[in-house]
């Protein structure tokens, strides 16, 4: 199949990054969203690349491995398409290490690692490096592993837009359903799922994040307090994130925001009196597992759906376009297991 008329349903992370692969391996693409790019849970403005912990292993972990480490390549063949930076680097996390237990913890995390993630990839238990970057803890210790990277996840929607343009493929509010086509609707694909099935398939879970005017973008992520913060290479850093359950407005921040603000302030202190440029509130798509759902729908031939990112589908999304594209284009089916859909169905 060299050529092909696929529709991608959907202009967030997992719908663009889907057509870019497409359009990479020759396919003729259309994408259609009728809010434009970018306009859900992919319009956000953390974008944390954090990989799980290294122990209990899983398909989901082992696959979100292989996606970080695909990253790299996969977001400058975008930005050299389109010419758009994607905010892309793997700049490293640091975790402070609070207390002796989590410090046995963690050095045990990093001979596990070694076995798990090889050379590609290194879990560092060390003294605090830059005590400026990094909550105080009482080991006066830190994690520091050289998986995680950073992206912001506005601008890489943009790049990936731009380079499906640069190929001829735009992204549009309205149009037919193809032979072929891929279904990366978000919440609200996850809401038409539920509506046709006996149990819940997945849904919208309210995030709140907050975006400070405070430049470090040489210094990698730091986790602390439960908080992603994320310096940018636009010179903004980024604090993150909520995880709602129940909501009354979807888009709405409110005083939960206010109070990640405070943690984060307290847990580096650089941080107080950085402006605060913009607050973000959105729905991210879970699903029923947490893991994302990927493959083809059941009972609709030719159909596709690629869904559930939920907080790691930036981190995910190199894989999920290759191998989601591997199926479609050449009906090689390397989804793992626990992520196809017919099992969250």
């Amino acid at each position: 199949m060299a050529t092909a008329e696929i529709t991608v349903r959907g202009a967030g992370i997992f719908g663009l990054s889907i057509a870019w692969v497409l359009t990479q391996r020759g396919a003729r693409v259309q994408v259609i969203d009728p809010f434009g790019p970018a306009a859900g849970a992919s319009g956000g403005i953390v974008g944390a690349l954090a990989p799980h912990v290294p122990e209990n292993w899983n398909p989901k972990k082992q696959f979100q491995l292989e996606s970080l480490l695909m990253a790299a390549d996969f977001w400058l063949q975008v930005e050299q398409a389109g010419g758009r930076c994607a905010g892309y680097a793997r700049s490293g996390r640091v975790q402070p290490i609070a207390n002796e237990a989590a410090l046995a913890l963690a050095h045990g995390r990093a001979d596990t690692a070694k076995a798990l993630w090889g050379d590609a990839a290194h879990w560092i238990v060390r003294r605090i490096a830059n005590p400026d970057w990094c909550a105080l803890s009482d080991t006066g210790f830190e994690i520091f592993d050289t998986l995680s990277g950073r992206i912001h996840p506005q601008q890489a929607c943009m790049a990936l837009v731009a380079a499906l343009q640069a190929h001829g493929v735009t992204v549009t509010a309205d149009g037919p359903d193809t032979p072929v086509t891929v279904h990366a609707t978000g919440v609200a694909g996850l809401e038409a799922l539920n509506a046709t099935r006996t149990r819940m398939v997945g849904a919208g879970i309210k995030g709140q994040a907050a975006l400070l005017g405070f430049a470090a973008p040489e210094a990698p992520q730091l986790f602390a307090d439960t908080l992603h913060i994320i310096p940018h290479a636009d010179g903004t850093t980024a604090i993150g994130s909520t995880t709602e359950r129940e909501y009354n407005d979807a888009t709405g921040t409110d005083a939960q925001l206010d109070d990640i603000l405070a943690r984060a302030c307290a847990a580096v202190p650089a941080l107080r009196g950085a402006p605060v440029l913009a607050r973000w509130a959105g729905l991210r798509p879970r699903s029923r597992s947490r893991a994302p759902m990927l493959g083809a729908w059941p009972d609709r031939p030719g159909h596709f759906v690629a869904n559930g990112g939920f907080k790691i589908g930036f981190g995910m999304a190199p894989k999920v376009a290759h191998v989601m594209v591997d199926l479609i284009l050449n009906a090689q089916d390397s989804i793992p297991l626990g992520f196809d859909v017919a099992a969250s169905l």
